[in-house]
């Protein structure tokens, strides 16, 4: 019989400590008391069981995408050793370890013609974007990825590992689909995936200096509300710099797109209007297969240094939206990126889960390249501006925000969340990512 085998454990001083702690945030430095580099659930347990004992806050970190800051001791479990993943084409699900990226569930699903419900990144890790709700390429034919999970294996505070469905632990499978990682380490989801082997993607590229930034927003905002239920689309904005890294066509250019995703048989017609807004600076506009969507917003793929957060609207004010464009534009002080996702449809179908704010319309993310002091003097004059008609904000979008949990929850959610985090981890164990306490 074999022996189980002890988990990597990492401290300071420790060769290796700083090659574990990296991911795709460059920006914030982690300097945790130890790290466990996990493999397994066992190893997960034995991090959890540690930590409580020895009265240590616990995060975890599976690609680095969504880290809320810099912090010093504790505990840290980086799970992306844990990556396995099985389809079960039958029941159209698929199960994740916590360490799964998106691009290796697309890849699993494929040969079967299904896809799970990802986001525009083929890199993030597929249980943390899921935990914090998870806005998907065709968010509005199916909703939030948390929408379709089917189970979870979760090691709690108290050191032990559940298997939580909507039958046998409403509460917590509840607080779970939502809330982070604010309720234990998820080693494993099952979730569900969805009959699509292709569909009609891409992008509309205009060039900002020769078309008015709110005046193709506004034409923007017009056609959403003629487009199809199943239909999702984003608007952008990139002042990208003039360096040789980047494409000649997009050197120095401040690039305004429209990016569609869509499964309908007309997609040609749908998207006719917005060919009309203006000179194309590009168009990716095609049917693709489904393990191409990534290209539609196109990603960078290497790790570097921002700061963003975002605002959930009940209505998108043009108006006040183009200031904002105004403010962090091209002729902003650093490079800034505006998305604004067009919500509703499945979107917003209630669900068994602690995803708020889904009676939104719009979602206006904003990311600046760079460091979180410099970021915030730009970007909360920016989020002010669109105060009036927030009704809170997107705990997937929250990067590097710190400790700053206010607008992630609606009253009641955040309420309820409470009690439940009083319940099942009342020494606030998890508090190194983002999440509730029993405080919110």
């Amino acid at each position: 019989m074999s022996q189980r085998t002890q988990p990597l454990t990492l401290h300071p001083t420790d060769p290796g400590y700083d090659d574990e702690l990296a991911g795709f945030q460059t920006g914030f430095v982690q300097r945790p008391a130890v790290v466990f580099g996990a493999a397994s659930a066992d190893d997960v347990i034995a991090a959890v069981r540690y930590a409580a004992g020895a009265g240590l806050p616990v995060g975890v970190q599976a690609t680095g995408h969504g880290l809320p800051g810099g912090s010093e001791g504790g505990v840290l479990i980086t799970t992306r050793r844990m990556d396995g993943v099985r389809v079960d084409a039958e029941a159209r699900t698929v199960r994740v370890q916590a360490g799964v990226r998106w691009a290796q569930v697309v890849a699993a699903a494929r040969p079967y013609g299904l896809a799970p419900l990802n986001g525009s990144s083929p890199g993030v890790g597929a249980v943390s974007y899921t935990l914090s709700g998870g806005l998907g390429i065709l968010g509005r034919e199916f909703g939030y990825a948390a929408d379709h999970v089917r189970s979870l294996d979760v090691v709690t505070a108290d050191g032990q590992l559940r298997h939580v469905t909507r039958e046998s632990e409403p509460d917590l499978y509840w607080a779970l689909l939502g809330a982070g990682h604010g309720f234990g380490v998820v080693t494993e989801l099952e979730i569900g995936l969805v009959p699509v082997r292709t569909l009609y993607g891409g992008s509309l590229a205009f060039d900002g200096r020769e078309v008015d930034p709110p005046g193709l927003l506004r034409a923007y905002e017009e056609w959403t509300r003629t487009v199809p239920d199943g239909l999702t689309s984003s608007f952008a904005a990139v002042p990208y710099p003039d360096i040789p890294a980047l494409p000649p066509h997009l050197r120095g250019r401040y690039v305004l797109s429209v990016r569609v995703a869509y499964t309908g048989a007309d997609g040609e017609q749908v998207v006719a209007p917005l060919r009309e807004l203006g000179p194309v600076l590009a168009d990716s506009l095609r049917e693709m297969p489904y393990a191409e969507s990534h290209t539609i917003h196109s990603d960078p793929p290497e790790p570097h240094p921002y700061y963003g957060d975002s605002a959930v609207l009940g209505e998108l004010e043009v108006a006040r939206v183009g200031e904002v464009l105004a403010l962090v534009g091209p002729d902003a002080p650093g490079m800034c990126v505006v998305q604004v996702n067009h919500l509703g449809g499945a979107l917003a179908k209630p669900a068994p889960n602690s995803v708020p704010y889904r009676e939104g319309r719009f979602l206006v993310r904003l990311l600046a390249v760079g460091d979180r002091a410099t970021a915030r003097t730009r970007l909360d004059p920016a989020f002010a501006l669109l105060a009036p008609t927030t009704l809170g904000r997107a705990l997937n979008f929250a990067f590097g925000a710190g400790d700053r949990t206010e607008g992630l929850y609606d009253t009641e959610t955040r309420k309820r969340l409470a009690a439940l985090k009083s319940q099942y981890d009342p020494a606030n164990l998890f508090r190194r990512n983002y999440g509730p306490t029993a405080a919110c």
